[in-house]
């Protein structure tokens, strides 16, 4: 497992580095769509961690509803976005880190799932911030991927020592995930 981090977090990294070419508003958006990737890839990894067989099946229907659900809306709502694209209705990136974050907090717990919904929450503003979304765009996304986790998801049994906190150290961000033997 701890192979699986490394490579995570050097792609993280590699990213991040690769950003400083950029303006601000670039780097925010390019950190967004890191952490839209990022978040639900923690959530899924939990469940091989934890060796948890239902979890996953759980975030299996929770993701794919969410993308189905998502991608439907976007193709049947003809909205505009701020940047004249099409698709705007609702955010996807939004979506999918809100079904990662909602799922560590409905399968793990709240506290576990603090950072994801920090980071989340930043995933939403990126899309606003860089004129991908609207702030209804944004919420809509947000609610798809919370309602679908929540619906599909249900409490760990035998969850224990499991702990997910935030990383940031010489602009290298990600999440750590350790668990007492």
């Amino acid at each position: 497992m701890n192979k699986i981090w490394h490579i995570i977090l050097m792609w993280i990294g590699v990213n991040l580095i690769s950003v400083d070419q950029v303006s601000a508003s670039d780097k925010i958006e390019k950190a967004g769509d890191i952490l839209q990737i990022l978040i639900p890839s923690v959530a899924y990894s939990s469940t091989f961690y934890l060796n948890d067989f239902d979890g996953r099946n759980q975030f299996y229907k929770s993701f794919a509803t969410t993308v189905a659900l998502t991608q439907g809306l976007k193709n049947i709502i003809t909205k505009k976005r701020p940047n004249g694209l099409d698709k705007s209705f609702p955010s996807g990136h939004t979506s999918a880190a809100f079904q990662g974050a909602s799922f560590i907090h409905k399968r793990y717990g709240l506290k576990y799932a603090i950072p994801a919904y920090i980071g989340a929450s930043f995933v939403g503003y990126s899309r606003v911030e860089s004129d991908n979304h609207y702030m209804e765009d944004v919420l809509a996304g947000a609610v798809i991927g919370i309602t679908n986790s929540f619906y599909f998801s249900e409490p760990f049994k035998g969850f224990k020592g499991f702990k997910i906190n935030p990383v940031a150290n010489n602009e290298v961000y990600g999440i750590s995930i350790s668990k007492k033997w």
